[in-house]
């Protein structure tokens, strides 16, 4: 009897050697930078969102043929939008703004129409949704930007918040007539995933969604204002959008297209997404136009800065937990971008356009089995590349990710949403009956020390 209960233990011990050898490997197989993991292990490795089948295509292409000029009423005279004159003016008006971004606001429409369907947003429809990590309430009143309740899990969310915030009063202070613009309470997120916080549902403020996701608004990802990243306790500064574009200008200052490396430049963390990354990487192996890297910030070898990816013709994009801010810092390049078939939205992806004369960028299927064949007709067709990268910077560098851009979109936002909103509330009756504020100024918030930031509740 002795002998079989050790044969039984010896039995269990072995399984739950098995056992944990496997789970043990499983997660390393996920959460590994690393680019040379055993074919085996690179199989076991969970689709989830990354590998979706799921993605969304858009139909936009007429949107960049219906630019129009208008009639400037301070003096009378034809307008249209100049990139060199306008592009860092943050006060167009609003006739300004439709003639110069036509498409730019598919996502508020899109929007607007579907609040309108459910029957409009309530204080009590935001009332619903819980303040968590990543989540701040604020408002617009009387042209001015209030915030009413922020919480943020540590720095890395406190940055992106007031980079948010930041951003919406940037747009405010610049707009004509600014104290006509309407008064709006609302909740954004700079969670990467919805899912993050389970906004689904609700009338939330997101940099990113799902096609799925209708009940959510898209706004300008934060790092178009400024980012600066936190690494291992340490900054990582990218600095704002408009000073990525004058590093790509200075880069490409003496380097036409014909003479940047024919190759396809890729970094990026691997575990963010590490089926699909992993894929980007294996169909490229072996290939002479391939340099594409996995980045470990332990390792700095192979970390390339955003404005050296301009030296070459052709750029990758994947995405990470779900979208990846990388890609407005990739179409700041005269490059060929070479993008996989997305499932995350953000507020400019209207504006890609696959195919047709006024194409901007290559699509690629999700797992890129079909890469080395877009890569070897952009090679054999110097010409067609030149051109797809010239509509790149046409598109986005130059219209649709300028300053200009981004501040009519802010406002275009607040228009979209107020329509299908209650008006916002500024002053309420507390329990002594005393009527007190419910936001405080952005202007004073910014003063208070981070660590007041990272939980805070005007009243």
């Amino acid at each position: 009897m002795f002998t079989s209960i050790l044969g039984v233990r010896s039995r269990i011990a072995i399984f739950a050697l098995v056992f944990g050898s496997f789970i043990w490997t499983f997660w390393y197989a996920i959460n590994s930078d690393r680019d040379d993991l055993p074919a085996l292990l690179t199989q076991i490795i969970p689709a989830g969102h990354c590998a979706c089948k799921t993605s969304t295509n858009f139909q936009c292409a007429s949107c960049l043929d219906c630019q129009s000029s208008v009639i400037d009423p301070s003096n009378g005279e034809a307008w249209d939008f100049d990139y060199a004159r306008d592009g860092k003016v943050e006060s167009l008006n609003e006739i300004q703004c439709m003639a110069a971004f036509p498409g730019l606001y598919e996502d508020v429409e899109r929007g607007s129409k579907y609040w309108l369907d459910q029957g409009n947003i309530t204080s009590a429809s935001l009332d619903s949704f819980g303040l968590v990590h990543g989540v701040t309430r604020a408002m617009i009143h009387n042209g001015n930007l209030f915030v009413v309740a922020t919480r943020s899990k540590g720095e890395d969310h406190r940055r992106k918040m007031l980079a948010t915030l930041s951003s919406i009063y940037r747009a405010l202070a610049a707009a004509p007539a600014r104290s006509s613009l309407p008064n709006i309470e609302f909740i954004f997120s700079i969670e990467d995933k919805a899912d993050d916080i389970a906004a689904d549902g609700h009338p939330l403020w997101v940099v990113a969604r799902r096609a799925v996701e209708q009940s959510l608004w898209l706004m300008p990802d934060f790092g178009l204002y400024a980012w600066d990243n936190i690494i291992y306790d340490k900054s990582n500064e990218i600095g704002p959008y408009d000073e990525v574009v004058e590093k790509a200008l200075d880069v490409e200052l003496d380097l036409p297209f014909h003479q940047k490396e024919p190759k396809l430049v890729w970094r990026g963390k691997l575990s963010f997404a590490p089926k699909l990354r992993r894929a980007l990487l294996e169909q490229s192996r072996g290939h002479s136009w391939g340099d594409l890297k996995e980045v470990n910030w332990k390792v700095p070898a192979n970390y390339l800065p955003m404005e050296d990816h301009c030296r070459y013709q052709f750029i990758a994009h994947a995405e990470g937990r779900s979208y990846s801010a990388s890609l407005k810092y990739r179409q700041a390049c005269r490059s060929v971008l070479v993008i996989h078939k997305l499932q995350y939205i953000q507020h400019h992806h209207y504006l890609l356009i696959k195919e047709g004369p006024l194409q901007n960028y290559v699509e690629v299927e999700r797992d890129f089995s079909d890469l080395p064949d877009k890569m070897a007709n952009l090679l054999d067709h110097p010409e067609k590349a030149a051109k797809i990268a010239d509509q790149n910077v046409k598109t986005f560098r130059e219209r649709y990710l300028t300053p200009a851009a981004e501040a009519c979109y802010w406002r275009a936002l607040w228009r979209g949403y107020a329509a299908v909103s209650s008006p916002a509330e500024l002053l309420e009756i507390d329990l002594k009956g005393v009527r007190v504020k419910r936001g405080l100024r952005y202007e004073t918030f910014v003063l208070r020390p981070s660590s007041d930031m990272l939980d805070f509740r005007a009243s």
